[in-house]
């Protein structure tokens, strides 16, 4: 991620199926995928194209064809027009679903600039769940080795702590898009009741008092938990200086003030798309 995310060139397999989807034969693909790569707007028309649509939507090996961050680019954005043409979204309270009427400003959301093709990202990046071991300090001379994964959010929360401050911004960001994650496409691992008071050992950094379970052990969050984390760690990944040099800062903000609207996309595509899919494609354990 080093430039922005709408300029992040798709990968030669993207273009071919994007151009083979939607461009005729008679057209000059070379000067289209220069187009693709370079105009926003044209990006956004090809992407959002019925066809393309189509492709993905009737062919079941059609994630294993393309990226996953243009397989998802596609899904937001069919679901950016679906939103368009109804009045309201679901909301879930326990077993019941309520309806909002906020279909419209959610599909706006959506229009920020950036936030429909970093949640794009996002979602690609939950595909492959990473296991880390890292050394811990007990006492002096005596480390303990401690396995976590980038899903485990104690974990990050614990070691966004304790690293240095040029070092925080990647803890930060994916604490954030975890929250998100988890109560758009898997809010099932939440409850809807407030848990129990977390411990607050610094002003900044809230953790339980359990050990950090590992995100397949299903470990339980209220969703207004997830919310008030993601929302204060994408606060502090906005005001990361590596936040401005990769130009998210601005996505962050919208994130952070909009935390909820950002849940209802990802809400849609499990409802619509994804279905009994999304564990396979997201590597999660039941």
């Amino acid at each position: 991620m080093k430039q922005k995310l709408v300029m992040l060139d798709f990968t030669e397999r993207d273009l071919d199926f994007l151009i083979a989807a939607v461009v005729s034969d008679s057209y000059d693909t070379a000067t289209v995928r220069d187009t693709i790569r370079h105009d926003p707007a044209y990006r956004k028309a090809i992407v959002s194209d019925e066809r393309v649509f189509s492709q993905v939507a009737n062919d079941d090996e059609s994630f294993l064809k393309i990226s996953p961050a243009l397989y998802f680019e596609i899904l937001l954005r069919r679901a950016q027009r679906e939103l368009e043409s109804t009045s309201y979204t679901i909301e879930r309270s326990g077993k019941e679903s309520i309806p909002v009427f906020d279909s419209v400003e959610v599909a706006d959301f959506l229009d920020s600039p950036y936030v429909l093709e970093y949640l794009a990202h996002m979602l690609a990046s939950f595909t492959r769940i990473q296991s880390y071991v890292i050394p811990v300090r007990i006492r002096k001379g005596i480390h303990r080795r401690i396995r976590y994964n980038d899903m485990d959010i104690d974990s990050l929360i614990q070691f966004a702590s304790k690293a240095e401050e040029s070092e925080r911004f990647s803890f930060y960001k994916r604490i954030g898009d975890v929250c998100l994650f988890v109560t758009g496409l898997f809010r099932d691992h939440t409850y809807s009741e407030a848990g129990k008071t977390s411990v607050m050992r610094d002003p900044v950094y809230r953790v339980r008092q359990s050990s950090s379970p590992a995100w397949s052990r299903k470990i339980k969050r209220s969703v207004e938990e997830y919310e008030a984390e993601g929302k204060r760690f994408y606060k502090l990944a906005e005001l990361h200086p590596t936040a401005s040099t990769l130009e998210l800062a601005d996505v962050f903000n919208v994130l952070r003030e909009q935390f909820t609207a950002a849940r209802k996309p990802l809400a849609f595509l499990s409802t619509h798309y994804l279905h009994s899919r999304q564990n396979n494609l997201f590597g999660i354990t039941s």
